[in-house]
């Protein structure tokens, strides 16, 4: 198990990316975050094991009926400072 941040390039704000995300990883049971960046990205935030990566990735390229994912870049996190019982949007 390991922590991740992504980053979506595309199509994914205005366009219920957020809503549609977090809920798909939310019924999977998948624990963190998505919250829109200022320059027009998607951060996301999450904890994911090994064996759930690909279902994870299909989930943020899929996205909305309204969205157009381009990339999605992801690094592995050992500082994340988020403690949650589940997947949330974050306004920030």
């Amino acid at each position: 198990m390991e922590w991740y941040r992504f980053v979506i390039f595309g199509k994914v704000q205005g366009v219920f990316y957020r809503k549609s995300v977090s809920q798909a990883l939310m019924k999977k049971q998948f624990k963190g975050y998505i919250r829109n960046l200022s320059d027009g990205t998607v951060e996301v935030v999450a904890e994911i094991f090994d064996e759930d990566f690909d279902t994870f990735m299909n989930i943020l390229k899929e996205g909305s009926l309204l969205s157009s994912v381009e990339d999605v870049k992801y690094e592995i996190i050992d500082d994340a400072e988020f403690n949650t019982d589940g997947f949330e949007i974050k306004y920030s």
